[in-house]
């Protein structure tokens, strides 16, 4: 693999339309409208000029939140849900550690540095789902089949069970039960101005990422997810920031457990009309009907 491949931006284009196709499904949104622009758009030798999701080039992280964002109740109501999910989860992660000691060879956790509160640097810990070996010899992001994951690694990040040691997390205070997922320091180019979270609007939405990005090439994984996939996770969770409440982040946890796509902040992100800056990072969804 090619550490700096060359990305053609027809086939990333081809790329974008195949899991906007999903993503429209995902959302709500009307497949036939959103086939009929995949269509049109690999049929199409000229620039692209149709309507997408906004992709918001120049957020501003100095937009003001909603005061329940940074409020002490919200951090009393991250304590007062954490603190019995550890106690009633322990046997739970106990029979996951044990499995991943015996399936693989290394750590039963993953650690990572993220990104946190005005920037500075936590360690995220998560059940190992990777080869040891193997956790470095590819893109940071993951899709469905990636030969990386160990026997039960599949496992594990459908049912979100690696995530549980996160919960240590939000009991220390690095993060908070609802909020964007915290990024690599790479990856991160705001501050934040609030807690990352273990769930948020772009996590419910993105909840099958990995099947979505499927057909999307290796060499191409990473380029197609930091141009196309993490600006509409920075726009999903900065809007939602914006507006939440305890009514709201109570009711994406919910939906979290249950599985459940029905946030209204995910579905009214959605719109037309907007020419995006990027040639190749282009998104053909078109808007979900309520």
């Amino acid at each position: 693999m090619s550490a700096n491949p060359v990305i053609d931006p027809r086939r990333v284009e081809s790329y974008v339309a195949v899991a906007s196709v999903q993503v429209a499904t995902l959302l709500g949104a009307s497949v036939a409208s959103a086939k009929s622009t995949k269509n049109d758009r690999l049929a199409s030798s000229s620039p692209i000029q149709s309507s997408a999701i906004p992709i918001p080039v120049n957020l501003n992280p100095e937009r003001a939140v909603s005061p329940w964002c940074m409020s002490p109740l919200k951090r009393i109501f991250d304590l007062a849900c954490v603190i019995p999910a550890l106690i009633l989860l322990t046997p739970i992660m106990l029979m996951v550690a044990v499995l991943v000691w015996l399936t693989s060879d290394g750590p039963i956790l993953f650690r990572q540095p993220r990104v946190g509160l005005h920037r500075p640097t936590f360690t995220i810990y998560k059940f190992r789902t990777m080869y040891h070996e193997l956790a470095c010899a590819g893109p940071c992001v993951t899709k469905t089949g990636d030969t990386r994951l160990t026997l039960i690694g599949e496992f594990l990040r459908k049912y979100k069970l690696d995530e549980f040691p996160q919960l240590y997390n939000v009991f220390r205070g690095d993060m908070s039960l609802v909020g964007p997922r915290p990024k690599l320091p790479q990856h991160e180019h705001l501050d934040m101005h609030y807690r990352p979270g273990v769930t948020g609007a772009a996590t419910l939405a993105f909840a099958n990422e990995e099947v979505m990005l499927r057909d999307v090439p290796d060499e191409m994984l990473e380029e197609f997810h930091v141009t196309v996939v993490s600006p509409i996770k920075m726009q999903l969770d900065h809007r939602y920031q914006q507006r939440a409440t305890f009514i709201s982040d109570f009711r994406l946890l919910v939906d979290t457990v249950l599985k459940r796509r029905s946030c209204l902040e995910i579905r009214n992100l959605i719109s037309g009309g907007h020419n995006v800056e990027h040639t190749v990072t282009l998104w053909a969804a078109e808007q979900a009907g309520d």
